[in-house]
């Protein structure tokens, strides 16, 4: 018989064993996570990716040079000329101040690396601590093989590498860690009812909502957790304990941010929160006097609890109802209502529906950001129900909530990421214990073919009943022979009365059930080996195509910066740097104080890397003055000279992929121009730009279409580059070829055309350009052209 200490000291060792190797297989995953995301770096440069990044490190630097008491008092007139932003009241400053304290420790630990460094990787940096938090909420629900599956599975999950590589410096970088972590501690609280657990919870979610808008889907999604939990009878005071200090104090915190400030109490997408918190206080006030009056006492107390309570409640019912009713999108924001109506951005909002991240998925989307783990979440969601608990059905209600907002919004399949990576860990975790565990339970059986084993095989099988049964067969015998006939006929009658009762027999077969369900069990997680053997084997195979497809992607996919592109043909790879080449011309050839027009997309960029004002940017919060530029490139060129001169702009920056095959460019932006500027000026009409509902630019084009400033500024000179005007992007030849500009002058184009600058001209040099006939538009302006092209400092 083995010494019960050293039994105890061997499962201490083997526990103490397994804790390091999980510690090691966590750092090779936050390993993971931060390597894959280096790709854009390796193959291009260490560069800042996308449009709002640009705006990101622009204040980032603001804030490391001037300090935090600067930032909050910031009004940037370098944006929305002439209306300005305040800057530190209109951010989520969450990630601002993140990479500034990084940069600020780096630099006290005499690393002194630069600001636009720390910003590359900081998406990298987190999408490692996302994965480790990840770890943490599934073994919550499911123990710790399921959370180190799913942190495997975050770190590689396509969705959210597509906004945390290197140089995406967004907010969603360092929100996603902050949105798991926040989970994490909720369901910690709820298993725990630990109040210290419940105030890093209220914090967690305070810098959720420093980071991100989307903190409004947890403040909505946790009271759902907390009423399905008080309707189905799940009640407890750790339930009490994990949302009511969230509400109070992360309430409170969540109105400190400037950007937020009384929305956190006076918006609907709060009022869920309030409404639920009322209920639980409802509930936890009738348990109480449950448990301190009797039975009858407490029927007159419901009474009385179920009477001011349905007036209390009829009361705030009406103030929120009067509140929303006052409000024209009864208190949601667009955003919100977008998500709550797919079709309500589309009919009233255009400059929201024009985003193409705002758009709904397509199927190959799911595939292509979630790859194989939409297979595996049903089996996830099934795993969850065997049993079902608190933290098994938040998480189920994660998914399922994660699922309906993805497919609104493409944006929000960044959300339904880490809940298909916690289902599919759950459910690859239970797959491989089922299977091993068969393969453990069968595998002694090959070595039974030895006659020594089966001797001691039929020795056992002899024994067993000594060792279960405590009399002997003699004994058996002779207490068989001591029963007398009368008390044998007494258990007959017995049994047969026993028989004859439905409800002793129902109970007895219960009871059978009940006594044979584990035995029933074990023999039903036991499969046979070769099919056990088989399905392991199809799991790694299953694995290894989502590793390989997660790293094409991150490779390929998500890697490239729209700042600078790359193509490849037969001969060789193509790099396209025309975007910083046009900044840099901006910023070298223009004055300080002069300011840019260009469609919103590219506002941005503008400001960040030429330091030049724009008209408008990304921000949008402004719909009459993008509007206003919209008109402008609707309309034929005095009007539009008359806009933009009213604004004091002197040069104006369109995108035009018609040479090189680049699809996103203004051409293809243009009939959102149409729309969000005939939303506030009536005269520009749609219909007006198509021909038979049609948007065309060839010579079927409506007069409307080829005269407006956007095709004009397009398709300048384009003719002289094969002689027929060949568009790549629509795929025909331009409509209009030969024609002159009189109110505006081309002063640069890029190498491959992308981006084009054209100057306006003031009304002497028009005046003095009508009366010389002799010149030649045409030409002079190819000379200026060819003149500033050799002026380019990126050539």
């Amino acid at each position: 018989m083995a010494d019960p200490s050293e039994a105890k000291g061997e499962g201490s060792l083997r526990k103490a064993f397994g804790g390091v190797l999980g510690v090691f297989i966590l750092l090779l995953i936050g390993t993971l996570a931060f390597s894959i995301r280096l790709f854009s770096v390796i193959k291009y440069e260490s560069v800042i990716h996308e449009f709002d990044p640009y705006f990101n490190y622009r204040v980032t630097q603001f804030l490391t040079k001037n300090g935090i008491y600067d930032f909050w008092n910031w009004f940037d007139d370098r944006t929305w000329y002439p209306l300005g932003r305040v800057i530190g009241g209109t951010v989520y400053p969450g990630l601002t101040l993140t990479a500034g304290s990084i940069w600020w420790l780096l630099n006290n630990l005499n690393i002194p690396l630069s600001v636009e460094t720390v910003c590359v990787f900081t998406a990298p940096i987190f999408s490692a601590n996302a994965a480790w938090a990840t770890y943490l909420l599934t073994k919550e629900v499911k123990g710790t093989g399921a959370g180190l599956t799913a942190a495997a599975l975050l770190a590689m999950v396509p969705s959210y590498i597509s906004r945390s590589v290197a140089g995406s410096y967004d907010n969603e970088a360092v929100a996603i860690f902050a949105l798991i972590f926040t989970f994490y501690l909720y369901i910690k609280t709820l298993n725990t009812g630990s109040l210290f657990y419940a105030t890093l919870n209220a914090l967690s979610y305070f810098y959720m909502v420093c980071s991100w808008g989307g903190y409004t889907f947890i403040i909505n999604l946790i009271p759902m957790h907390v009423l399905l939990c008080i309707v189905t009878g799940r009640y407890s005071s750790r339930l009490y304990i994990a949302y009511a200090p969230l509400v109070v104090l992360g309430t409170l915190l969540a109105s400190l941010v400037p950007v937020v400030g009384f929305n956190a109490v006076m918006t609907s997408e709060h009022f869920a929160s309030f409404l639920v918190f009322i209920i639980l206080h409802v509930v936890a006030f009738v348990y109480y006097i449950k448990g301190i009056l009797s039975p009858k006492m407490f029927k007159v107390a419901m009474t009385l609890v179920v009477t001011i309570g349905i007036a209390v409640c009829s009361a705030v019912l009406a103030i929120l109802i009067a509140l929303v009713a006052s409000s024209p999108t009864k208190g949601w924001s667009g955003r919100s209502l977008s998500l709550l109506d797919p079709t309500y951005a589309s009919k009233y909002i255009p400059i929201i529906a024009s985003v193409s991240e705002h758009q709904p998925p397509t199927w190959p989307s799911y595939f292509m950001d979630i790859n194989v783990l939409a297979f595996l979440v049903p089996a996830g969601i099934v795993a969850c129900f065997l049993p079902l608990s608190d933290a098994s059905s938040f998480v189920i209600l994660y998914i399922a909530t994660s699922v309906y907002f993805s497919g609104v919004m493409v944006r929000l399949m960044l959300v339904l990421a880490p809940a298909a990576c916690i289902m599919s860990g759950i459910a690859l975790s239970e797959a491989f214990d089922a299977f091993t565990r068969s393969i453990k339970f069968q595998l002694p059986k090959l070595f039974e073919a030895s006659p020594s084993d089966a001797g001691d095989t039929n020795r056992g099988t002899q024994d067993e009943p000594t060792k279960v049964d405590n009399n002997t067969p003699t004994e058996k015998t002779e207490a068989t022979v001591k029963e007398r006939p009368s008390e044998k006929h007494r258990k007959k009658e017995k049994k047969k009365l026993e028989k004859g009762k439905e409800i002793k027999e129902k109970g007895k077969e219960n009871a059978d059930k009940v006594s044979n369900k584990p035995l029933n069990a074990k023999k039903l997680l036991v499969l046979p080996l070769e099919a056990s053997a088989v399905a392991i084997l199809l799991l790694i195979i299953l694995g290894a195509f989502y590793v390989v497809h997660c790293v094409w992607a991150a490779a390929e996919a998500y890697s490239a910066p729209s700042i600078v592109l790359t193509s490849h043909s037969h001969d060789g790879l193509h790099v396209f740097d025309d975007f910083r080449e046009a900044y840099a011309w901006l910023k070298h050839n223009t004055d300080v104080d002069d300011k840019v027009a260009s469609w919103w997309d590219y506002g941005y960029q503008t400001t960040a890397m030429a330091n030049r004002t724009v008209i408008v940017d990304n921000n949008t919060w402004n719909n009459t003055h993008i509007a206003t530029v919209g008109t402008a490139m609707s309309s034929p060129e005095k009007p539009a000279w008359d806009i933009f001169n009213s604004l004091d702009v002197k040069y104006v920056l369109v995108v035009f992929g018609g040479l090189v095959g680049y699809s996103s460019d203004d051409i293809n932006k243009f009939l959102w121009m149409v729309r969000i500027g005939g939303g506030v000026f009536p005269h520009i009409r749609e219909p007006d730009y198509l021909r038979d509902g049609q948007y065309r630019i060839d010579a079927h084009a409506t007069p409307t279409m080829l005269n407006c400033l956007m095709y004009k500024l397009s398709y300048y000179r384009f003719v002289e580059t094969d002689g027929k005007g060949f568009d790549r992007v629509r795929g025909t030849e331009i409509g209009k070829k030969h024609f002159r500009l009189t109110h505006f002058e081309e002063v640069f184009t890029t190498h491959h055309w992308m981006v084009r600058i054209y100057k306006l001209k003031s009304p002497k040099n028009r005046i003095r350009g009508k009366s010389k006939k002799k010149t030649n538009p045409k030409t002079t302006s190819k000379i200026n052209s060819n003149k500033n092209v050799k002026k380019n400092p990126w050539q």
